[in-house]
């Protein structure tokens, strides 16, 4: 075992020698804490884990965003009749949903009526972007049947 080099001066009494015992073990024990932590696979995976979660929250956030600003420019320079049938087939959506949610509830077994509980709580969470999204694309349907 090889000695370990004299930074500190030699204790003069064993009050000195005793705070430098206790400064090493001290030392010790922070870096064996430090060793274990980076050999705790499941822990680093864990923080890795969330930390991937928090940025793809973030990333989530901004992709809202812009679809919602998108579809809002689309949306006004779309000519007043398309809107108006963009409104008609969004409220027509909306009644065919609700038909479809009742079907599900009378005829669903209960793990499939928990997630369309669920899939209903999105969506009406995030209806504005929903809707949105639904009148952009009955939008842009609407305008490609024009030309073709």
């Amino acid at each position: 075992m090889t000695q370990p080099p004299h930074d500190e001066p030699t204790a003069q009494n064993p009050e000195q020698l005793r705070d430098q015992v206790e400064r090493t073990r001290q030392e010790l024990g922070r870096t064996v804490e430090a060793l274990a932590g980076k050999t705790d696979v499941r822990a680093r995976a864990q923080e890795k884990a969330a930390e991937v979660r928090e940025q793809a929250a973030l990333k989530s956030g901004e992709l809202k965003s812009k679809a919602a600003e998108a579809a809002s420019r689309v949306q006004d320079k779309l000519p007043d009749p398309v809107k108006d049938k963009t409104a008609q087939a969004a409220s027509q959506a909306r009644a065919k949903a609700a038909q479809a949610g009742k079907l599900i509830q009378d005829k669903a077994p209960e793990p499939v009526r928990a997630q369309a509980a669920q899939a209903a709580r999105v969506a009406r969470d995030n209806r504005g972007l929903l809707l949105a999204a639904a009148g952009t694309g009955v939008a842009l349907w609407l305008l490609c049947r024009r030309k073709g």
